[in-house]
């Protein structure tokens, strides 16, 4: 008395499932430069990790006598794997099984992926690859109704949202519910000239007179800029590497803290360049990447979202081995004042870090929110205050070193000022509520006109503003905490890092 039939039968329906969509759509999906799901899921994961869950879910095909005689596997692989030897939940899309659509797929399969998730409190890994929710207009016709939409499971999405790390890779044309599964997630990758993402395809956006092929409608140049997608990386294997490093800076879900890491990177190391990497002269811009590589541990700066919102630059690192996110302007782009994009980024990425409990390190060098008809136009003004809002509600340690400028509303944003400011400045501190290179012509406007000679008492009135401008004025009066030699600044942050840390455990 054996069960050894109905195993074999078992094992048969395995290697049907393996085959995907058939040997013709999974080499015309090689031929597109694509890995098919399988192959994805294999190089995302350790070696040898992935139990897939569900693997003969499909339609069967039947003979007169009950055999089967073929099997139509699911178009939505997922199952329990590692990354660097933690559990995560892994998915993909199976392109080759009618385009990716959802209605070649089980839809109990995508609602249990996201359960598990979120059950289990395990980091969620969607790779997308699928023309989105409903099939075509033609599926209409096949049965005989049509229905008020609706998308099983999205409730356990957002719960996703709310508990775990997702990561989205968008890995081919992505539509409808396809582009929705991506924006959903905490970090979102596109892979250049692979990728590309719509509410709808070039198709149906031709109905309404927008004639745009593919990259131009929904490539990685519209959707890295705008904010849709946070980064866009040359390759397959380069966003399976940029989504596990994600995942290595944060915990496994809310409940959990994230892990500190072996560094080998000495605490008191000062870098002799951080000395003269503030340039004197005001208006000449510096690259704030260079001062983050030299003060935070070596190659652990991990920068999310670099080309939009560009004012501000996004990024976790290590301090000591611990992890931290970090918040930095960048001068080099608007003069770093915040406009509406770089707002909007840098609230988005204030709630990741509180929300998984990371503790923000700000690197200051802010003239204030953008000004003029564009800025205005935009709203700049509300989404800096939503900015602000966010950094005022975060409940993780915050420390501030204050580069150069902070000016106005958007220069008070640097931390909560109702709260213990651990912040540090440079002797090249320079703050206010306006600039005074803006401030003075308005300021002494009657002066100036009643004077002999305006350039001459303006330049007078500029240079006694000047001698009390003194970052050091401010410390007398403990208007700021510490003024520090900037080569002290790693070691004060790994001092941070560690207090933090210890609070946070």
């Amino acid at each position: 008395m054996s069960w050894k039939k109905e195993v074999d039968e078992l094992a048969a329906r395995r290697a049907m499932a393996e085959t995907m969509g058939g040997a013709e759509k999974v080499a015309r999906q090689h031929s597109r430069g694509k890995m098919d799901a399988r192959a994805r899921l294999d190089a995302i994961v350790d070696p040898g990790s992935f139990r897939e869950i569900g693997k003969i879910a499909g339609r069967g095909t039947y003979g007169p006598d009950g055999a089967l005689e073929d099997l139509a596997a699911s178009n939505f692989i997922f199952g329990r794997a590692n990354i660097d030897g933690r559990p995560v939940v892994a998915s993909a899309d199976d392109f080759t099984v009618r385009g990716g659509a959802a209605d070649a797929a089980l839809h109990r399969k995508f609602i249990q992926c996201e359960a598990m998730a979120h059950e289990y409190r395990l980091p969620l890994i969607r790779m997308i690859d699928g023309t989105g929710g409903g099939g075509s207009v033609r599926t209409l016709e096949d049965m005989g109704y049509t229905y008020i939409p609706h998308v099983p499971g999205w409730d356990q999405v957002i719960a996703n949202l709310d508990t775990v790390p997702v990561v989205a890779l968008a890995l081919g044309p992505t539509a409808g519910l396809g582009a929705a599964r991506v924006v959903a997630s905490h970090y979102s990758i596109m892979v250049r000239g692979l990728s590309q993402l719509f509410a709808a395809g070039p198709a149906v956006a031709a109905a309404i007179g927008d004639t745009l092929d593919r990259e131009e409608l929904g490539g990685s140049d519209v959707h890295t800029r705008n904010g849709v997608v946070d980064d866009e990386v040359g390759s397959e294997a380069e966003a399976f590497a940029a989504a596990r490093r994600f995942l290595s800076y944060l915990p496994a879900s809310i409940h959990e803290r994230a892990a500190r890491t072996a560094c080998d990177d000495p605490v008191d190391r000062r870098e002799e360049a951080l000395l003269s990497a503030v340039p004197r002269a005001a208006k000449q811009v510096y690259s704030m990447r260079r001062i983050a590589e030299a003060v935070f541990d070596r190659s652990s700066v991990f920068e999310m979202g670099g080309r939009w919102g560009r004012a501000v630059i996004t990024a976790f690192a290590r301090l000591d081995g611990w992890p931290v996110a970090v918040l930095a302007s960048d001068p080099s782009y608007l003069g770093g004042s915040w406009d509406a994009k770089t707002s909007e980024k840098a609230e988005r990425f204030v709630k990741l870090a509180d929300q998984f409990r990371l503790p923000i390190v700000h690197l200051v060098d802010n003239p204030g929110f953008m000004i003029g008809g564009e800025a205005e136009r935009t709203g700049t003004i509300r989404y800096g205050v939503q900015a602000m809002n966010a950094i005022y509600r975060a409940t993780v340690p915050l420390a501030s070193v204050v580069v150069r400028r902070a000016y106005g509303i958007a220069g008070s944003a640097m931390s909560n000022a109702e709260r213990f400011q651990y912040r540090f400045a440079w002797p090249s501190g320079d703050w206010g509520s306006l600039p005074i290179e803006g401030g003075v012509e308005v300021a002494y406007k009657s002066e100036l006109e009643a004077a002999a000679d305006p350039a001459a008492h303006l330049e007078a009135i500029r240079e006694r503003l000047n001698r009390v401008r003194s970052p050091f004025r401010t410390a007398e009066k403990f208007g700021v905490e510490d003024i520090i030699d900037p080569r002290d600044t790693r070691p004060l942050l790994c001092e941070f890092a560690e207090l933090a840390w210890r609070v946070l455990q």
